[in-house]
C-alpha cells in the first residue's frame, strides 16, 4: 500500500467511526498488516496514512501487529519527551510530550471490546496512532523552532527523492 504524506488532505481529517467489519474492511486491515511488517522498524499504521478516513490502526508492541477500531483513550498520566518519527513524514524526527501511560479502549475485528494499558514506549505508540484519527501529525505537537526544521528537513528529503527518481527514469 502507498503511504500518503504530508500536504495529502486525508491526513488533516478527522476519521469517521468504523460501522461495522466486511470483507472490504477485512483487506485493508490485512494490507495495511502487510505494509506495516514491509517497513522495518515499524511500530503503527493509521487507516488515515493509506488513503481511508475511518478511525482504525494497526499497531504492534512486541507481540505481532493488532487492529485496533474506533479506540478512545479513556486514562493517562505522566508526562515525557521522547524523539519521534512518522511513516507519513520520512527522514523527519522531533521531540514531542507524550503520556507515560495511557488505557485505551477499542474494538477488535472480532468485535471484542478491550482494553489496553501500557506505558513507555507502547503508550507513545497508541498515542501517535490515535492522532492520525484526529488529523493531528507529530509536527503539531512540537515547538514552533522544531516545527521549523522538520519541515525543512522533510522538503529536503522529498528533493533528494525527486532528484533520486528524475535520474534513474532518464537513464
Amino acid at each position: 500500500m502507498r503511504i500518503l504524506t504530508l500536504g495529502d488532505p486525508v491526513l488533516r481529517e478527522k476519521c469517521a467511526p468504523v460501522e461495522g467489519v466486511d470483507r472490504e474492511l477485512e483487506r485493508l486491515v490485512r494490507d495495511m498488516c502487510e505494509t506495516l511488517l514491509e517497513a522495518p522498524g515499524r511500530v503503527g499504521l493509521a487507516a488515515p496514512q493509506v488513503g481511508v478516513p475511518l478511525r482504525l490502526f494497526i499497531y504492534d508492541l512486541g507481540w505481532g501487529p493488532h487492529c485496533l477500531m474506533n479506540p478512545e483513550i479513556v486514562e493517562a498520566e505522566g508526562d515525557y519527551p521522547r524523539e519521534e518519527g512518522c511513516l507519513s513524514l520520512p527522514g523527519v524526527y522531533v521531540t514531542i510530550r507524550r503520556y507515560d501511560r495511557v488505557k485505551v479502549r477499542g474494538t477488535t475485528m472480532s468485535g471484542h471490546r478491550i482494553a489496553l494499558e501500557t506505558s513507555g514506549f507502547g503508550a507513545q505508540i497508541l498515542q501517535h496512532e490515535y492522532d492520525h484519527l484526529e488529523g493531528v501529525l507529530i509536527i503539531d505537537r512540537c515547538d514552533p523552532e522544531q516545527r521549523e526544521r522538520a519541515l525543512a528537513e522533510y522538503e529536503e528529503f522529498r528533493e533528494h527523492e525527486r532528484r533520486a527518481g528524475a535520474g534513474e527514469g532518464g537513464q
